[in-house]
């Protein structure tokens, strides 16, 4: 819930300085290492929205993949969990460089 009230606030905050009042559609990006679980952004999206400047638009999920470098085998892999092993060499010394994201991408407005 509080993530949904946070991009509420960046979208309110965005239409005081560019003077618009209706937002139509939010795109958010979000990684798959971020822990943001989708179903409940989505769940909690339309509720923080309401009575809102964004009251009725609709969420539009960008899901950004993992990634990460490996210390062992210097090779950029994806990652699926944040403490997982390398998919190339199998060792545990990795350093996520991608996917734990979650921010606005785009508005589109009225």
């Amino acid at each position: 819930m509080s993530l949904a009230e946070g991009v509420l606030q960046l979208i309110e905050d965005a239409a005081r300085r560019q003077e618009f009042a209706k937002v139509t559609t939010v795109w958010l990006e979000i990684g798959e290492l971020s822990g943001v679980e989708i179903e409940a952004m989505k769940f909690c999206f339309d509720a923080v929205m309401r009575d809102s400047v964004a009251d009725g638009a609709r969420l539009e999920i960008i899901a950004l993949p993992g990634t990460g470098w490996c210390m062992e085998c210097s090779m950029n892999v994806p990652m699926s969990e944040v403490f997982g092993e390398c998919p190339q060499c199998g060792g545990h010394r990795m350093q996520v460089t991608g996917g734990t994201e979650m921010r606005v991408k785009e508005l589109e407005v009225a």
